[in-house]
């Protein structure tokens, strides 16, 4: 980042400082003045200041007195030139490069009660990958029978992490049953609450291609077509979903799983898999079914939580899914006062002080 300093009314600058110099001037020639010569009588009494002076303490307090003098009228020029140039609004050009990147990718979590109890490691998954993005644009979904948006497309990454460390404090009183039976009201009503509008169909849950569906329409430009139906146009933004979920559905869909990855894919969304239950179920028919499913669709399928797995998750993204990067050149002006107030200050503090020990 490079910092210029420029001034932004200088002409203001200069007529301050005309005034500063003309009125330095007439201070100084009004002190320079000879007070007039009064004739007296010749046998008048004379007193001379320069006899008086010839007192050695007295000569010092004089000497005193004239070095504060300057000193004072000195600091007083100074802050006239400081106050002067800060009339002319001193201001920073900051450049520097902003790179953004025209990649949107949902984190899609399925929060069924078969799912719940991994769902705090599948959330610390998904802060691995934030970690690792730059630029991209992010957004939370969850469902069960129905979906919500928990905060939509955003690169502020700030956000992104808070929200999900949020939820991942508030899902630590379900991943056993130990933890939900010592769980406190305060902590049932927060699970509550951040599931509120996920279980809106009544004896169903875990419909996970109609939470993918709810997912996609996130991402701009996807429309409820047909699974066969290509897409008529080119996105112009790379999309892809991260999908966590254990493929067990209990209830009647309005999408499969499969015409949903078909219909994202004709939206040109990518969809990639996350495993969210037990090691033990790794094997099950619709654990395989959700891995074949995903990886036919062109997707990556994640059976593992580990850094080398996030790792290679994040290096599909950026390479197969093909987000193209932007870079410009990205300048602002900004007043720059700061140090110039705090020269000011100490300066004019400096003039006050000799000014009052002059008055001593």
């Amino acid at each position: 980042m490079n910092t210029v300093l420029i001034w932004r009314w200088p002409w203001a600058a200069l007529l301050a400082a005309i005034i500063a110099v003309a009125l330095l001037t007439y201070i100084w020639m009004r002190g320079k003045r000879r007070p007039p010569i009064i004739d007296r009588e010749q046998d008048a009494l004379s007193w001379n200041l320069n006899a008086d002076l010839h007192n050695e303490q007295v000569s010092a307090k004089y000497k005193l007195w004239v070095t504060l003098k300057r000193v004072a009228f000195s600091l007083l020029v100074v802050s006239l030139v400081i106050g002067a140039a800060l009339i002319g609004r001193p201001s920073t050009v900051n450049s520097e490069d902003e790179e953004s990147n025209t990649r949107d990718i949902v984190l899609c979590l399925d929060v069924s009660g078969s799912t719940l109890p991994y769902d705090r490691e599948i959330i610390s998954t998904y802060l691995d990958l934030v970690s690792k993005f730059q630029g991209e644009r992010i957004g939370l979904s969850i469902f069960n029978s129905t979906s919500r948006t928990v905060f939509p497309l955003t690169d502020d990454y700030t956000l992104v992490t808070k929200q999900l460390s949020n939820a991942k404090d508030i899902l630590g009183g379900v991943q056993s049953q130990d933890d939900i039976d010592k769980m406190s009201d305060k902590q049932y009503q927060q699970i509550s609450d951040w599931l509120d509008g996920t279980q809106n169909i009544k004896d169903q849950t875990s419909l996970i291609g109609d939470g993918l569906v709810s997912c996609a329409a996130m991402l701009p430009g996807f429309g409820y077509a047909s699974s066969g139906q290509s897409a008529s146009t080119t996105p112009s933004r790379s999309a892809s979903i991260v999908l966590a979920t254990d493929n067990v559905v209990s209830g009647t869909p309005q999408y499969t799983l499969q015409q949903a990855l078909a219909l994202a894919k004709s939206a040109q969304i990518n969809v990639d898999g996350i495993f969210a239950g037990p090691d033990a179920s790794l094997n099950d028919a619709a654990t395989q079914e959700m891995k074949s499913h995903i990886e036919s669709e062109g997707g990556v399928f994640l059976s593992e939580r580990s850094g080398a797995s996030i790792d290679e998750l994040v290096r599909e993204i950026d390479t197969r899914r093909g987000g193209k990067s932007q870079q410009a050149a990205q300048s602002s002006l900004l007043d720059a006062p700061a140090w110039w107030v705090v020269a000011l200050s100490a300066v004019f503090l400096g003039y006050l002080v000799a000014v009052w020990r002059l008055r001593r």
